[in-house]
């Protein structure tokens, strides 16, 4: 909950255990630590194909460490043969040009008011 931005609303609607059943069923997660400490992480939904969080601490933005989270989520993704990928994120934030910049087309708007974003297979392998 450090993040700057796009905090997760809806945490207080997860239960404790959301996450964890995600990472220990369809899901995947990384994390990516500096002496030790985790300093971002990311997780994917594969049932759902989509981003369920990637985010970094903020004195640590801005150094690629989102960018390979983000492609090594990604590249998971589409080695499992699935045609899209879907997240939402708020309008007006570092995060929404952080996705317009890694090639994610904007495809709509979720009733929250976030902007809803997908990446093809075949857009991401050919990048």
């Amino acid at each position: 909950m450090s993040v700057r931005e796009n905090r997760l609303a809806s945490l207080s609607s997860l239960s404790p255990g959301d996450t964890e059943r995600m990472l220990r069923g369809d899901g995947c997660g990384w994390v990516s630590e500096v002496d030790g400490r985790v300093v971002g992480f990311a997780i994917a939904d594969l049932s759902g194909a989509n981003v369920y969080a990637l985010f970094i601490e903020p004195e640590y933005e801005r150094q690629g460490i989102g960018r390979l989270l983000h492609d090594t989520m990604m590249d998971w993704f589409f080695s499992h043969k699935i045609s899209s990928v879907w997240l939402s994120t708020d309008p007006g934030t570092r995060a929404e040009d952080f996705y317009r910049n890694a090639g994610w087309t904007a495809t709509g708007t979720e009733a929250n008011g976030e902007i809803h974003f997908e990446m093809s297979r075949d857009r991401w392998l050919t990048r």
